[in-house]
């Protein structure tokens, strides 16, 4: 039998020098929204269900919701929400083996960030 040959692969283990294609940008915060999704979940079910116990319960969380790191908290939930649509929609297109070539995946990857964000400038302006 003939010998492999086994290269050797330089080994980055510096995090902040490794650069994402925006493609990889674009799924790790896909993950990222998903899981800060599925964590607060509780605690938004948790304020619909005393907000509806009675008028009072209302106005105090309508109260709390007005403080700005509350704004803040919920403007982050509406972006992870909206990123995690888009981002979800691209990602079915390329299990249809839609897109999937390399500069198709950048573009897709380009239209996820120029649409969840507006998207989420005109949603935050509609809802609070």
């Amino acid at each position: 039998m003939a010998e492999m040959t086994i290269k050797k692969r330089p080994k980055n283990l510096d995090l902040t020098t490794i650069r994402l294609p925006l493609p990889g940008k674009v799924s790790i915060l896909h993950r990222v929204s998903g899981a800060g999704l599925f964590l607060c979940l509780p605690l938004l079910l948790w304020l619909f269900g005393d907000s509806l116990h009675s008028a009072d319960s209302y106005a105090a969380l309508k109260a709390h919701v007005a403080s700005l790191p509350a704004k803040v908290i919920l403007a982050g939930l509406l972006w992870a929400f909206v990123h995690h649509f888009c981002a979800g929609i691209r990602f079915l297109l390329l299990d249809l083996h839609v897109g999937i070539e390399k500069e198709a995946a950048r573009k897709s990857a380009g239209v996820v960030f120029a649409v969840s964000i507006p998207l989420t400038l005109a949603l935050w302006g509609m809802l609070l």
